[in-house]
């Protein structure tokens, strides 16, 4: 059998599954006031004068996207503690920048999830060593926020991610959790889809192998 061509639609096996059971997580996670808000954020604002959608309101994206984008967080940074500060420096960073009214930015949700990736790719860079993830809260007193991100199996997970390199573990986060496509993948990372296509690639194999205990 042949290798498989580069890119995203190879088999997933293991503990990589886990990462991809979105659905069970959501599930988990409080309806709470994000539901009312969910469809607002649709909204691309037309340069040649036209809004499609409803603006949303940083405080609006905050209700409705704000846990999402600290599970997207500690996948890159491997804590609970700093995820939340990558994702309220990126939330603060929005404000300052343009108010809560961002009816300029054309992609509101798109500008945060970079925003994230990048406060998490300096963060990493601060880190001069390696380190093993530790567990944010006491396991015996878990906060129910942390119940909602982490368990066992996705701790497992966060430490294989840890192993690669930081390029292929972004592009497997934004791929296999945040369900983003090359394209969007290319354009948050300022990459080309052919260096998308190939991190995924060598990234899951790496993933792969150190899941399943062979590195």
């Amino acid at each position: 059998m042949g290798p498989a061509a580069p890119g995203f639609d190879r088999p997933r096996r293991g503990l990589w599954s886990f990462l991809l059971r979105r659905e069970r997580l959501s599930a988990e996670a409080p309806p709470a006031r994000a539901q009312p808000y969910r469809h607002a954020y649709t909204y691309t604002h037309d340069r040649t004068g036209g809004d499609h959608g409803p603006q949303p309101t940083v405080t609006e994206l905050y209700h409705a996207h704000r846990l999402r984008m600290v599970r997207l967080a500690v996948l890159l940074v491997d804590d609970l503690g700093t995820a939340e500060d990558v994702v309220q420096d990126a939330f603060t960073a929005l404000y300052r920048r343009h108010g809560e009214r961002i009816a300029e930015v054309d992609n509101a949700l798109g500008y945060l999830r970079t925003a994230v990736v990048n406060t998490a790719r300096s963060v990493l860079r601060r880190r001069r060593t390696a380190r093993a993830w530790t567990p944010p809260t006491p396991a015996d007193v878990p906060s129910a926020e942390a119940s909602v991100v982490l368990d066992e199996a996705h701790r497992e997970v966060l430490a294989a991610l840890g192993r690669l390199t930081a390029r292929r573990r972004e592009v497997l986060v934004l791929r296999y959790w945040a369900d983003l496509s090359e394209a969007e993948i290319a354009e948050t990372l300022g990459i080309s889809r052919g260096a998308v296509k190939s991190n995924a690639s060598r990234g899951l194999d790496a993933l792969e192998r150190i899941l399943e205990g062979r590195i």
